[in-house]
């Protein structure tokens, strides 16, 4: 049995005596091949006194093997090393341990001669996985007989062949395994190569799902270009015919350009013929109302009452010529102071300029003055005012009734209406107006604010001038209420319908025991023009006069009718002086004519409402008030002037 073993660091061979004892150093040639011929020459035997090499077999030429085995500065152990060369160092031992068995054995008869042995072999490990464990005694022959122990060469010539076709076989292995290692590479590269392919072959399907996305997507997108072509097409047809239809249209906006051009030349010289003819307009309604006088009365008669009606029949004692609105006569019966026999009538004449009878309603009342109210839009102070008896209807002419309507609206809301309709047709002339409201009432000299409720009422208000280069004159502490519209005014107006003082008298169930005195500030600008005026209009309702034999008054109605009889006096002496051209005018006499002052004036256009009873027994009240008015009708004052800047 052919065995790997040795001690120290060399490599010997068991039972057969292949290879060497001791610590020689196992022979390599340059290939890596084990030299068998130097390892026989080193003259080794085994522990069984069998020899190889030439100290054994000195007439045998000394063969030399090469086995393919990795030289290695290790010893050689029982773990497997992996060989360098391409033959397997377990493919070595077991052609070594073939070829051992076809060695014959030594018979016992043979006598060995015993060969000096350096040092003991060890014996290979039984559990290695290269060398065997034991070897047959005999050798047997190339014929198949088993030789004899002492036919030495003739086991040496059957080894020798027997290595020579295991160095075949060794040879013909070798290709084998480099065919195998080939094979191998083959199979890993395909193995490689496949899996490359399976890789290939996935990323083909993924691409391939991608390339059926994407054609989806094109198609969709195609699609999507041939419909947006179509409205791209449609959309620069339209584009060329609305190109063509604003190339037009530029054409007629130029015409049109030229045409408003022209209309705002013909627009500018027509607002500057407007504007002429509104300033020609006003210079002659001025002068018409200056012909007509710039203090001018109106007389009315009220017709009777429903109580009255049963007291009186008829109006016998007024007549009013048919073909003269402007003239009114009354008439009374003079009796004999001996006897009770008739004089005769007694007549009054009396001419204004206009007189209404019971008959005239609200309206044909205040188209007469309609005029007089355009002059305060037109920047002049107008002053309206009702004198008369108690109970003549003053408070009717000016207010109107408690259940006020259309019809019955009073000179105060009408001239509102009027002032802020005209406004409006001002506007487009260039015209811009501010108005301000305000309402207060003369009780007994003092001034209260007819827009403030008598618990909220502060200090006595007092008359002041705006300022000492201005004759304008205010009352601080008054309400000055800006205002819109008419309907604001309105509101205003029963405010202080509320908060007037009445009281009942023995000649009026409801007389007003004080004078009010309701203004509207008027401030308009015209910018294109540069012009500014600034007007009031005030309306005012004065207290009835009364006589003490008839009204019986007492106590406080006595006080308020001596004081409301002083005013009145007080304002027929400030026209008297005013139309004698005197050099003082008494308008501090009286806080009503103060007041009124700036609308009493020369610089001012006034109208006197003289309202009459119907009542035959207020006769001499009526003849009175129209001996009054008619000194008031005689009056010439200086001419207006408008007060724009």
């Amino acid at each position: 049995m052919l065995g790997w073993g040795g001690g120290g660091s060399a490599v010997g061979c068991s039972c057969l005596g292949l290879g060497c004892g001791g610590t020689e150093a196992v022979p390599w040639d340059s290939d890596g091949w084990l030299d068998w011929g130097a390892e026989a020459e080193a003259g080794a035997c085994d522990t069984d006194g069998w020899g190889w090499g030439s100290s054994c077999f000195p007439s045998l030429p000394t063969p030399s093997i090469h086995l393919p085995v990795s030289p290695s500065p290790h010893r050689f152990t029982s773990e497997p090393r992996t060989p360098a060369a391409p033959l397997r160092l377990g493919e070595v031992a077991r052609a070594c341990s073939s070829m051992t068995h076809a060695l014959p054995s030594p018979s016992a008869d043979v006598v060995r001669r015993p060969v000096p042995v350096a040092a003991a072999p060890k014996m290979a490990s039984p559990a290695s996985p290269f060398l065997p464990t034991a070897a047959p005694a005999l050798a047997v022959g190339n014929d198949g007989k088993k030789r004899a122990a002492w036919d030495l060469k003739g086991q040496l010539s059957d080894m020798r062949t027997k290595v020579s076709s295991y160095k075949d076989k060794v040879q013909r292995l070798d290709g084998e395994n480099q065919q195998l290692k080939r094979q191998l590479q083959e199979q890993e590269q395909a193995q490689q190569r496949l899996h490359e392919v399976m890789e290939l072959s996935d990323l083909k399907q993924q691409l391939e799902e991608q390339v059926t996305s994407y054609s989806r997507t094109i198609g969709q997108l195609e699609g999507t270009k041939q419909d947006l072509s179509s409205l791209l097409e449609t959309r620069e047809v339209k584009l060329k015919l609305a190109e063509e239809g604003l190339a037009q249209r530029e054409c007629e906006n130029k015409e049109l350009r030229g045409q408003v051009a022209a209309q705002l030349q013909v627009m500018t010289q027509q607002e500057e013929r407007l504007h002429h003819l509104e300033m020609e307009r006003r210079r002659l309604h001025n002068l018409v109302q200056e012909l007509k006088g710039n203090i001018r009365v109106f007389c009315r008669v009220r017709p009777l009452l429903a109580w009255e009606k049963e007291r009186q029949k008829g109006l016998e004692h007024l007549h009013f010529p048919l073909q003269d609105n402007k003239a009114l006569v009354l008439s009374k019966v003079e009796e004999s102071h001996v006897g009770r026999d008739r004089k005769g009538d007694v007549k009054y004449d009396f001419s204004f300029d206009r007189v209404f009878s019971p008959a005239c309603s609200q309206e044909e009342v205040f188209e007469e003055i309609a005029l007089l109210v355009q002059s305060a839009l037109d920047g002049y102070h107008v002053c309206i005012f009702a004198y008369g008896q108690t109970g003549s209807g003053k408070t009717y002419t000016m207010e109107g009734p408690d259940d006020m309507g259309p019809e019955t609206m009073g000179m105060i809301p009408r001239a509102v209406r009027q002032v802020f309709q005209g406004a409006r047709e001002l506007e487009p002339k260039g015209w811009q107006y501010h108005f301000t409201a305000n309402f207060l009432e003369i009780y007994n000299e003092s001034l209260r604010d007819l827009l403030v409720g008598r618990p909220e009422r502060g200090a006595e208000l007092e008359i002041k001038r705006v300022s000492q280069s201005s004759e304008e004159l205010h009352v601080p502490n008054l309400r000055y209420v800006p205002v819109d519209s008419e309907d604001e005014v309105l509101k205003l107006l029963q405010t202080a319908k509320a908060n007037r003082s009445v009281a009942k008298t023995a000649l009026n169930d409801r007389s007003s025991r004080s004078h009010s005195l309701f203004q509207l500030r008027m401030e308009g600008w015209n910018r294109s023009r540069d012009l500014h005026s600034v007007s009031v209009l005030s309306l005012v309702d004065l207290a009835g006069s009364e006589r003490l034999d008839k009204s019986f008054s007492k106590g406080e109605r006595l006080r308020e009718t001596q004081a409301i009889n002083t005013s009145l006096s007080t304002l027929g002496l400030v026209i008297m002086a005013l139309s004698n051209k005197e050099p003082h005018i008494p308008y501090r006499n009286s806080k009503l004519t103060y007041l009124l002052q700036n609308s009493l004036g020369g610089n001012s256009k006034m109208l006197m409402f003289v309202n009459i009873s119907p009542l035959e027994d207020n006769l001499s009240e009526s003849l009175n008030s129209l001996r009054f008015a008619s000194k008031v009708n005689e009056c010439v004052i200086g001419t207006a002037q408008a007060n724009r800047k």
